[in-house]
């Protein structure tokens, strides 16, 4: 009977020690998946600075660097539906007075970012000239840099 509870204890012990073992690795993973998904967002972060930054500025080159080249923009404004390819958008940035020069309110914000491995969407809004923008900006990791791949934009300013 002793050798029969110790073989059960023995048994229990080995079997909670492997229990043990695969609830921590997954608890690794888990702070992994974590601490990718703060490190991707931070980088995300810092493309979107540079993205309010060289609007504001009226920076096309800077502006350019934060979109994969194939970008394509979706929206509208005050009602009227908006269609342009990334060059068509730049052509435009260049061809404006910048919201730096124009004198006129500005404020970019980040509303909110979610990444799921190598995408990522982004909601921010942004205030210039006499609209205030709200932009869901998709964002694809492409060697290894996180670009937008995507703009989708709605004025709502009344």
């Amino acid at each position: 009977m002793k050798s029969l509870l110790s073989a059960v204890l023995l048994c229990c012990s080995i079997a909670i020690a492997s229990a043990q073992q695969r609830v921590g690795n997954k608890h690794i993973q888990i702070i992994n998946i974590m601490e990718t998904a703060k490190n991707d967002s931070l980088a995300i972060s810092e493309v979107l600075d540079t993205y309010f930054k060289s609007i504001y500025e009226g920076d096309v080159q800077l502006l350019g660097s934060t979109f994969n080249k194939g970008t394509l923009l979706f929206g509208d404004i005050k009602g009227v539906p908006y269609a342009k390819t990334l060059d068509q958008y730049l052509d435009g940035v260049a061809n404006r007075q910048s919201p730096k020069d124009s004198g006129k309110p500005y404020k970019a914000e980040i509303i909110s970012i979610d990444v799921i491995n190598s995408i990522a969407m982004a909601k921010v809004s942004v205030q210039m000239y006499d609209f205030i923008y709200n932009d869901l900006l998709s964002f694809h990791k492409i060697d290894n840099r996180w670009l937008i791949v995507n703009k989708m934009l709605t004025d709502t300013s009344k």
